[in-house]
């Protein structure tokens, strides 16, 4: 694994680009659920919240994690470095 500066700015861009994606990603994700869930009471509507922002934390964390590597795969494989 190799830290240059190309593939660092690879793997920020990936970063920004995941959380890009994934806000509006997950406001569709988030209304398709709720139509789903229909009318809750009070307890199945925080258990349903709950998951939800688990689905959320896991969502975001993937994305991240999967556009990063790419971006600094990316940027390592065009900009080389020559040391």
């Amino acid at each position: 694994m190799e830290l240059s500066l190309p593939a660092w700015l690879g793997g920020l861009a990936g970063t920004v680009i995941a959380v890009a994606v994934y806000i509006p990603g997950i406001r569709i994700i988030e209304a398709r659920l709720r139509e789903q869930a229909g009318p809750q009471t009070l307890e199945q509507r925080a258990a349903f919240e709950e998951k939800l922002s688990v689905a959320r934390r896991f969502i975001l964390g993937i994305a991240v994690a999967v556009l990063a590597t790419i971006g600094y795969l990316i940027g390592n494989a065009m900009f080389p470095s020559r040391f």
